[in-house]
């Protein structure tokens, strides 16, 4: 089989490997779609993020779906055929927080595409099979692969116990305020007004029902959606551009006794934050890493017509073309909402 290794800063190559044979408890994966995340964009450019450092060959990719070709003797509930979205972390099932449910704070997850672990640019995967899930007749890989995006939409709304009749204020248009406001939208929340620097990405957040969106360089955000709410705020503002800029508005634009939610990270790991303001409003700080126990749900929310997952996709390349992918995004980050690898 052939693999995408990025074999340095800035180098994707193509080198061939014996196809895995799954273990007993594992599924043998045809990979057909890979969504291109921003940190696969960040490996590439700059071979770290934080304290994950790639250090030597590694392969990129984390958001997966695929079909079965083969399944090891203890496998009780996928067969071959089936189309499989994969979750890319594998916890030890042991710790604390894997056996209180909170599994992605495992300490030891193996997680696709995160320095050492090779991601899924690759043609097959052999993969454990409850971390593979089914996908319902009638929903494609394409659908599959972005629900791993999705499922931290899920997470990020969860978080802040989005219900009907709340507002909310997304900041950052990308694919995770994105998959972000279609999970709210879902939820019952209709009142959302998202913001970003990129045209293309809130043209796409109106299409997608949006209230109403802001070109951040261009709007007074903060003031113009307090005029809109009458001065109170939102009830929930989700960060999801990973700005330092947008973090400290979020103590700004959250309403008394409302929920902020960090999902995105910035650069500077410390900013400065006005944390007078958020107590005074005894108003909440929530943070994101990941998800838990959310494919089936996000996958379940798809296939029933709830959240058009596919709408967010504006670029699809070939297995052949990952560096021309990779490279189109970190260039043209004005006109790519979501990109796709397709096999």
């Amino acid at each position: 089989m052939l693999q995408a290794v990025m074999t340095e800063v800035g180098k994707i190559e193509y080198r061939t490997k014996e196809v895995p044979k799954p273990k007993s408890n594992e599924v043998l994966v045809k990979i057909k779609h890979v969504g291109i995340c921003g940190s696969d964009l960040h490996f590439y450019q700059h071979g770290r993020i934080g304290d994950f450092i790639v250090e030597s060959p590694l392969i990129l990719g984390h958001e997966s779906a695929g079909e079965i070709v083969k399944v090891g003797n203890d496998v009780k509930y996928l067969k071959v055929g089936d189309l499989v979205s994969l979750e890319p972390g594998i916890t030890c099932g042991k710790c604390e927080f894997c056996k209180s449910g909170k599994y992605n704070l495992c300490p030891d997850v193996i997680f696709m595409a995160a320095p050492p672990n090779d991601g899924a640019f690759t043609e097959y995967i052999a993969y454990p099979e409850d971390m593979a899930f089914k996908l319902p007749e009638g929903m494609g890989t394409i659908e599959g692969a972005l629900i791993e995006p999705l499922a931290v939409g899920f997470h990020a709304s969860r978080q802040a116990d989005a219900a009907i009749g709340k507002s909310a204020a997304i900041l950052g248009s990308g694919c995770i305020g994105l998959v972000t406001m279609m999970t709210l939208k879902a939820m019952g929340v209709t009142q959302i007004y998202i913001t970003d620097l990129f045209s293309r990405r809130l043209e796409k957040a109106k299409t997608l029902g949006a209230t109403k969106t802001f070109k951040a360089d261009e709007a007074d955000i903060v003031s113009e959606i307090m005029e809109l709410t009458n001065g109170a705020g939102v009830d929930m503002v989700f960060e999801t551009a990973g700005n330092k800029i947008t973090t400290q508005q979020t103590a700004e634009l959250v309403k008394r006794g409302g929920t902020i939610v960090l999902v995105g990270m910035a650069p500077e790991s410390i900013v400065s934050f006005d944390f007078g303001k958020l107590i005074f409003k005894e108003a909440s700080i929530k943070t994101v890493f990941r998800y838990r126990n959310l494919y089936p749900d996000a996958i379940k929310a798809v296939a029933e017509g709830l959240i058009p997952l596919k709408e967010i996709v504006t670029h699809i390349y070939s297995f052949g073309e990952v560096q021309e992918a990779i490279e189109f995004n970190i260039n043209n980050k004005d006109s790519v909402v979501k990109a796709v690898i397709g096999f």
